[in-house]
């Protein structure tokens, strides 16, 4: 009995060390004030490096208990080491802080207080007149795209019952704007994926350079897609676009 209870022991040191030396690629993303580009990755203990993409992810193979230092010329470099937590979830985020030289303080020019509308006074700067000071009525909304203001146009109309959105609405033209102001939409978020993911997308788990494209567009059937860009949720973004590849190959392969 004394036997087999030490084989067992023996048998479980052996499962935590084999789990303790398994190498995982681990997902992170860099945080600063500034730039994320291009920012150095390296994993000290593996002797592994990589770099960060425009949008500050990066991806690299480590074992727990690994020591990872994030440096980048304008940043204060960080390190850290891998632990259980960063293993089971395999991903990381590090936030980096300006390496900023304190200098003695020098007045240039006017003092500037702190209060906005008390600078601008104080300054020589000379805004331009606006709707405000015209005492006229303005739009402050986000700038409307052409096909959001045709839309808008053909769902508007004055008089007791306004024959402009009805008149639209029978002839399909509100329905067909609609339809054109969602695929722009989707046309926007693919593009912006496709400048922020794809050369660490496919770094590693490669794609025929002409199917890249087709790609994020299938990619973006999945309503999925265009909640995380909306959310700008880089980490999970990435993560989907990652399970989407894999698919996305199979599906190339059955047809």
């Amino acid at each position: 009995m004394k036997r087999i209870k030490f084989f067992l022991f023996l048998l479980a040191a052996s499962c935590i060390s084999e789990m303790n030396a398994q190498t995982q690629d681990i997902i992170g993303e860099v945080k600063a004030s500034g730039d994320v580009d291009r920012i150095h990755i390296i994993n000290k203990t593996a002797r592994k490096f990589t770099i960060t993409n425009a949008e500050g992810l990066f991806e690299i193979p480590a074992q727990l208990n690994d020591t990872i230092i994030v440096s980048g010329i304008q940043y204060v470099p960080k390190e850290f080491v891998v632990t259980d937590i960063i293993m089971q979830t395999k991903t990381v985020t590090v936030n980096l802080e300006e390496n900023i030289n304190v200098l003695n303080q020098v007045t240039v020019g006017k003092i500037l207080t702190g209060d906005l509308m008390s600078d601008i006074e104080n300054s020589d700067v000379k805004r331009n007149l606006n709707f405000y000071d015209l005492g006229i009525p303005g739009y402050t909304g986000p700038q409307k795209t052409q096909s959001e203001r045709r839309l808008y146009e053909a769902k508007s109309g004055a008089g007791l019952v306004p024959l402009n959105p009805l008149i639209n609405w029978i002839s399909g033209r509100t329905k067909r704007l609609k339809g054109q102001i969602k695929q722009e939409e989707i046309d926007s978020a693919v593009n912006e994926a496709y400048a922020g993911f794809s050369d660490l997308l496919f770094e590693t788990d490669t794609l025929e350079k002409s199917k890249h494209m087709e790609f994020f567009y299938y990619s973006a059937d999945d309503p999925k897609f265009l909640t995380l860009s909306k959310t700008k949720n880089k980490m999970q973004m990435f993560q989907f676009l990652k399970e989407k590849l894999k698919a996305f190959k199979l599906h190339i392969e059955n047809n």
